[in-house]
């Protein structure tokens, strides 16, 4: 899906798998969660902002780190997607 160099450490970064939209966050050298890019509230494509993911449509804000609503309108986290460190990449699980 991406390779671990793509997304320093405390950065993310958003990707494509099978027409899928994915933001990557990388919280530790040997950990990277994922999450859905489609936003909950109205399903706007969310994008990484500064620290936290962010919807252009209506300004919903999640925290990059867990997909926690930050600011709504949306009410429910982003949909995590379990990926995995496999040598220099990060795959889905």
């Amino acid at each position: 899906m991406a390779a671990l160099t793509d997304v320093p450490v405390g950065a993310a970064r958003a990707v494509t798998k099978d027409g899928h939209d994915i933001l990557l966050s990388r919280t530790a050298s040997d950990t990277v969660v994922a999450f859905s890019a489609v936003c909950t509230h109205q399903g706007c494509k969310v994008a990484p902002g500064d620290g936290e993911f962010d919807c252009p449509c209506h300004g919903s804000r999640f925290a990059a780190a867990t997909g926690a609503v930050l600011g709504g309108p949306a009410r429910r986290p982003l949909n995590p997607i379990a990926v995995t460190i496999s040598g220099p990449d990060i795959v889905v699980a």
